[in-house]
């Protein structure tokens, strides 16, 4: 299975996953809309924080269920511990060392997080 690198932008929180990348998922949420986060669902067992636990900061809003992780240096979002999935992690695919967006362009899924309620059951 393919490892990639990633990290926030000053570098100081790195993370690997190990996965087939075929898809992504943008969601409208005010939160994922803002920080034009594209998701990227990713096994516990498939994620690794290298370095960075020191500047990883949280952030939770309306049912504190979603933990959206970000480098308290650097303000970028690294990854997630999704509402919808609060086992899994969803990596931003954004902060891959060399990924080619490109490659996934055709393959990424709308979900209306504005509308969570309703639409998480579309998920299932």
């Amino acid at each position: 299975m393919p490892r990639y690198l990633g990290s926030c932008h000053c570098g100081r929180v790195r993370f690997e996953i190990d996965a087939v990348i075929d898809r992504a998922t943008e969601c409208n949420c005010s939160m994922c809309a803002k920080k034009g986060i594209l998701h990227f669902r990713v096994r516990p067992e498939n994620f690794s924080l290298l370095s960075g636990d020191e500047h990883l900061g949280t952030y939770q809003f309306g049912t504190h269920v979603a933990k959206h992780h970000f480098c308290t240096v650097c303000g970028i979002h690294t990854f997630t511990r999704p509402r919808a999935a609060p086992e899994l992690y969803t990596v931003n695919l954004r902060c891959l060392d060399g990924f080619d967006l490109a490659s996934i362009a055709g393959t990424i899924t709308q979900f209306d997080g504005r509308n969570w309620e309703a639409s998480v059951g579309k998920l299932k």
